[in-house]
């Protein structure tokens, strides 16, 4: 009997598999960590013989190259990606076995268009799919991510349209109970709309799933391409890197060193908590905390281009250390110039906390800027009125918007983000005096 093992990644919200059958192994879309794989694999006492990707992801590095590297596996991927990489394509229907199961590509483009998905067959029965970006648990992928990257660029509309026959043609023919595992869960910025769960069945998407609800092509488009999230600067450069294959991990990130002094003009990345922060920093450093649960990865993603280098530092080395490995996972280790240890002589600027009960009293004298996303306002409402609205990911490009002639106050929906913006205006406009509301939000929350 099959065994299918979903790996969890919480900040960049990546699902990815393993799955045994009779003693050979198989893994699915898996994260730049080999090891959560491997030793799941060893423990069920399987050799592990094939890598199955379902596209170049944008929004992770996958270890697809270093497993075939290192194990000798074949990588199964759709033709159309235009791999750099050692291969074995799997057109549409194209089968291969694995242990007792047979693994059959189902071409399901709309998220890219050079997408698989893997149907898992078991005593002839179709019992899973790995739906990759395609379908997700009440969404599917979004389809304006390959314009401009992959080895075929296509418009969204296009793409909007392939996904429409792609659910309606393909994933509303497979039987209800085939069990639906995707690459992405609810936070992935692939998507809009996930839902909580983790693994659903062809026929719960069926009866709750909005693509599978719409039968009229042009609403289908005009319904998926409405506000999706923000497109990080990384993606279209991860795209590349998974149609080459990243190197191995341990070996990149050993390529990274410590270093004492740090060289002017590098940006430097403060990973330690707000408060910390706060009491002492780096003149200029902007504070990208490490919180397991938030998305670092994606806004480092965000704020610095590829090849734009930075520097971390921080209190130790297993914490700077722990924290360059959240950054291999988007393969963004080659543009970290070095890891510092801070001293106290590091930390000459110190910031003033917010004065909540002036705040409280009179919120008006100060000017506050919301930097959740409009789709997040357009749900929850707005916290104060008046507030401007500056998306985190927007606020770099758009610092010089925020007028000077009242403090400023920052906000997002819990705490984070507000925190690293408000290190954010602090090291591009010096002349504001900022505070971020911090976890305060929560008493003025409707």
């Amino acid at each position: 009997m099959i065994r299918i093992k979903q790996f969890y990644d919480r900040p960049l919200a990546h699902f990815g598999y393993a799955f045994v059958s009779n003693g050979e192994a198989a893994v699915v879309d898996p994260g730049r960590d080999i090891k959560p794989y491997i030793d799941w694999i060893e423990q069920q006492g399987a050799k592990l013989v094939a890598v199955f990707e379902t596209h170049p992801h944008a929004d992770f590095a996958s270890s697809h190259k270093e497993l075939h590297e290192k194990y000798g596996v074949t990588i199964y991927v759709n033709p159309k990606v235009g791999v750099k990489y050692p291969h074995q394509p799997m057109d549409d229907g194209d089968e291969v076995k694995i242990g007792d199961v047979r693994i059959k590509a189902l071409f399901t483009p709309g998220h890219s268009p050079d997408h698989n998905s893997y149907l898992v067959y078991e005593d002839g029965k179709p019992v899973a799919v790995f739906t990759g970006d395609s379908l997700f648990i009440g969404d599917v992928g979004r389809p304006d991510l390959r314009e401009g990257a992959g080895a075929i660029q296509e418009q969204r509309d296009r793409l909007a349209r392939q996904m429409f026959h792609t659910i309606h043609e393909i994933f509303a023919n497979l039987p209800d109970d085939v069990k639906v595992y995707p690459a992405h869960g609810k936070g992935s910025l692939c998507g809009r709309d996930m839902r909580e769960e983790t693994v659903s069945t062809i026929g719960q998407e069926k009866l709750t799933n909005w693509a599978f609800q719409i039968k009229d092509e042009d609403k289908f488009v005009k319904t998926l391409l409405a506000n999706q999230p923000f497109i990080p600067i990384y993606f279209p450069y991860d795209v590349e890197v998974n149609r080459e294959g990243a190197p191995a991990l341990a070996d990149s990130l050993q390529k990274v060193k410590f270093v004492d002094d740090l060289e002017e003009g590098i940006p430097v990345i403060d990973i330690r908590n707000h408060a910390d922060y706060q009491s002492g920093h780096i003149p200029g450093s902007i504070n990208i905390p490490d919180v397991w649960n938030e998305n670092v990865e994606t806004w480092i993603g965000t704020f610095f281009k590829p090849g734009d280098k930075f520097y971390l530092v921080g209190y130790d080395a297993e914490s700077l250390l722990k924290y360059l490995h959240r950054v291999a996972k988007i393969y963004y280790e080659p543009f970290v110039a070095g890891l510092k240890i801070l001293t106290q002589e590091d930390t000459t600027e110190t910031t003033e906390p917010l004065d909540i009960e002036q705040f409280r009293k009179n919120p008006e004298s100060f000017t506050i800027i919301d930097v959740r996303t409009p789709q997040e306002i357009e749900t929850a409402g707005s916290f104060f009125n008046n507030a401007m609205n500056i998306p985190l990911d927007e606020l770099p490009k758009r610092i010089n918007e925020i007028p000077s002639d009242k403090p400023i106050v920052v906000h997002c929906a819990g705490g984070y983000r507000s925190d690293v913006a408000e290190s954010i205006i602090r090291s591009k406009r010096p002349d504001l005096k900022v505070a971020s509301l911090g976890s305060y939000i929560k008493e003025f929350k409707n």
